[in-house]
């Protein structure tokens, strides 16, 4: 096993990387209809029945509010060709949205054209996890594309293999 005793954290987050995920962009907007949206791979489902879905935001974010607020937000599924969309939503300080084909979702999140799946979620519970907050929220309507997703791996965006 290989692990950084030099930096316990480094080493736990380069293990977790060992763990493939899919890449989404949470949006939704605030009360005067600005959109808000982030880069995030910390999304998975819960239950079917009810249809509920869990994501986690770093509370040091500048959008935490806004996510908390919202009564309606929208979980864009990234589709392979889209990791350009994923670095932008990453990034801080630049209109996320300028240029972008988006319709709106439920209470006006944004859909974000090209992705694989939508999930449009109705903001129920949160709770505190450490240096982030979980959002544990029904899905009200999803949708998908046939297009293989966008992975993340090991510090490193991967596409599926034919």
């Amino acid at each position: 096993m290989t692990a950084r005793s030099d930096d316990p954290q480094r080493a736990l987050r380069d293990n977790l990387g060992m763990f493939a995920t899919g890449i989404t962009v949470v949006t939704t907007r605030l009360p005067d209809g600005t959109p808000v949206g982030l880069t995030v791979n910390s999304f998975n489902s819960v239950s079917l029945q009810p249809p509920l879905i869990v994501w986690s935001l770093a509370t040091h974010l500048p959008s935490v509010n806004a996510f908390v607020d919202c009564e309606h937000y929208a979980i864009n599924v990234l589709a392979e060709d889209q990791q350009a969309l994923s670095q932008r939503f990453a990034t801080r300080d630049v209109d996320k949205f300028a240029g972008l084909a988006v319709r709106d979702g439920l209470g006006g999140a944004p859909l974000l054209a090209g992705c694989c799946a939508w999930f449009e979620c109705r903001n129920t519970t949160r709770h505190d996890g450490g240096d982030h907050l979980m959002f544990v929220s029904e899905v009200i309507r999803h949708a998908r594309e046939p297009r293989p997703p966008l992975l993340y791996f090991a510090g490193e965006y991967r596409r599926l293999r034919p």
